[in-house]
């Protein structure tokens, strides 16, 4: 009898940790939106460890250009190649535009990246605005891991400059 009720109210506690958790509008939502606001800071103090922090292991990045960085070592090594370069004195505005669940363990999210203050961009990549701010949309696939939410893939994509035309 009491080994039932230490298990159901291990059970109750372990489900009210996955509903806090749970990318529904509740906790977890929250806390990928406060991942990314975290992520974007570290941008800005150009903090390659803080930037990494939410990516899993054996993360999956495509980056501006189309190259397909494995591994949370790869993505750390370009991003600190980006800035101690051409993004040295880059500052970003990141805005999450949803954040969309896909079960209790999983979650989309969709954001709008203004980046300004660089050096240059990367070859064949034009600002999206006159006054040279570049645009791009990032979408992360996030996964609920024993660590917490962790971005298992992320595709960021320039937003071109408008032609003028319709």
């Amino acid at each position: 009898m009491r080994a039932a009720m230490l298990a159901r109210r291990l059970f109750v506690i372990a489900s009210l940790s996955l509903t806090a958790c749970a990318p529904d509008g509740g906790h977890g939502e929250g806390a990928i939106r406060a991942a990314i606001a975290q992520q974007a800071e570290a941008w800005n103090r150009h903090d390659t460890k803080a930037w990494m922090a939410p990516f899993s292991e054996d993360a999956e990045f495509i980056n501006i250009l189309g190259t397909a960085l494995l591994g949370r070592s790869e993505i750390a090594q370009r991003h600190q190649e980006l800035f101690t370069g051409i993004f040295a004195r880059s500052r970003v505005a990141v805005t999450t535009r949803q954040v969309r669940s896909l079960g209790a363990t999983a979650a989309v999210a969709e954001t709008e990246h203004e980046l300004r203050a660089y050096d240059r961009l990367p070859p064949g990549i034009q600002p999206t605005e006159a006054d040279g701010t570049l645009r791009t949309r990032m979408k992360y696939v996030w996964q609920l891991r024993p660590e917490g939410w962790r971005i298992v893939t992320a595709q960021n994509t320039a937003i071109a400059p408008r032609t003028g035309k319709p």
